[in-house]
């Protein structure tokens, strides 16, 4: 189920291929090119984002496949383009609304222990139009706020020396944030993603000890938890 995503863009990649080679030899003649075709590269990128388990919240490809087949159909002549220019921004701003309230009521548990290890001091890493790669080994860890404007952090804790609960604050705006966590930790996340996302690939147990609270905003970036 991890791989899904890849084996959907493998699929769509080889059906692309067996079209133009059928249209070609002449077997077949189908068009790619309709009115609108142009969509699919919104349409195709989102649907499969809503497939990718490893995301946290979807948000962002929820809005961009709104957006993706709402063109489409005014480039299908199905609705009127006025139509779709008054409801875009009032649609966007509710699905917004209602995953915020959403995260808000199932994990207000992270944003309280985000909110503490604020008042601790969470040490700022901050990237802007620049990369950065942090090596915690041997260092005592216990929170970071982590900023990517422009630019890439990479936190690496495989062999930082962390306290039973940590805090992390992580925001990508145009750029990636990659977290690197060591074996045997819980990972909790609450994202808020705006033509963005968040990737956790921690699969957490009982039998951890200790537990990573990550608070992710993402804005066309994107935040990845391995």
């Amino acid at each position: 189920m991890k791989n899904i995503s890849k084996g959907l863009w493998g699929i769509v990649l080889i059906a692309i291929g067996v079209i133009i080679g059928l249209n070609s030899f002449g077997v077949a003649d189908i068009d790619i090119f309709f009115d609108g075709w142009w969509t699919l590269f919104i349409i195709v990128p989102c649907f499969i984002g809503l497939l990718d388990f490893e995301k946290g919240d979807k948000v962002g490809d929820v809005i961009g496949l709104l957006i993706g087949v709402a063109l489409l159909l005014v480039c299908q002549e199905v609705l009127e383009f006025d139509l779709i220019a008054k409801l875009i921004l009032p649609t966007i701003l509710v699905v917004i609304g209602i995953s915020m309230i959403f995260n808000n009521t199932l994990k207000a548990k992270i944003t309280e222990k985000v909110k503490e290890g604020k008042k601790n001091g969470l040490e700022a890493i901050v990237a802007t139009f620049a990369g950065q790669k942090v090596d915690k080994t041997d260092e005592k860890f216990e929170g970071a706020s982590l900023d990517a404007v422009f630019g890439s952090i990479v936190l690496d804790l495989r062999r930082a020396k962390l306290s039973k609960e940590v805090t992390i604050e992580a925001s990508a705006i145009f750029g990636g944030i990659e977290i690197i966590v060591p074996k045997g930790v819980n990972v909790k996340v609450k994202s808020t993603p705006i033509f963005g996302g968040t990737s956790n690939r921690i699969i957490n147990s009982e039998d951890n000890k200790e537990t990573i609270y990550i608070e992710a905003f993402s804005m066309f970036g994107g935040i990845d938890i391995k």
